[in-house]
């Protein structure tokens, strides 16, 4: 998987592209545990990521918590595939999707 961040002052927009898998989701980690600091808003673009696996998910459910706290998180750019687990495994109610962001449930743990 290639990750590409675009910076701009406080704004991070995050590109993934081909898989999210279990070896995928451990990079993504360490890549957004740095890139975090100081971003009030993050975007996570999935317009070519093709898969996620559920380390993947686990890892999208994270950084929604984090930027929950620290400011807003969107996801933008759902493949259809990547959406219908989502929908499957109940995530896309507690991440903030662009297509539905008004129906988006509150992280309590």
């Amino acid at each position: 998987m290639e990750i590409i961040k675009e910076r701009e002052g406080s704004n991070l927009t995050v590109k993934l592209v081909g898989r999210l898998d279990a070896v995928t989701a451990m990079q993504l980690d360490k890549d957004l545990a740095t890139a975090l600091t100081g971003v009030n808003e993050l975007t996570i673009d999935l317009a070519q990521l093709d898969y996620v696996a559920s380390a993947g998910l686990r890892i999208l459910l994270k950084t929604q918590r984090k930027m929950d706290r620290q400011g807003s998180m969107m996801i933008k750019n759902v493949q259809p595939a990547v959406r219908e687990v989502l929908d499957m495994t109940g995530f896309s109610q507690f991440l903030t999707l662009e297509q539905d962001a008004k129906k988006k449930l509150s992280i309590t743990f």
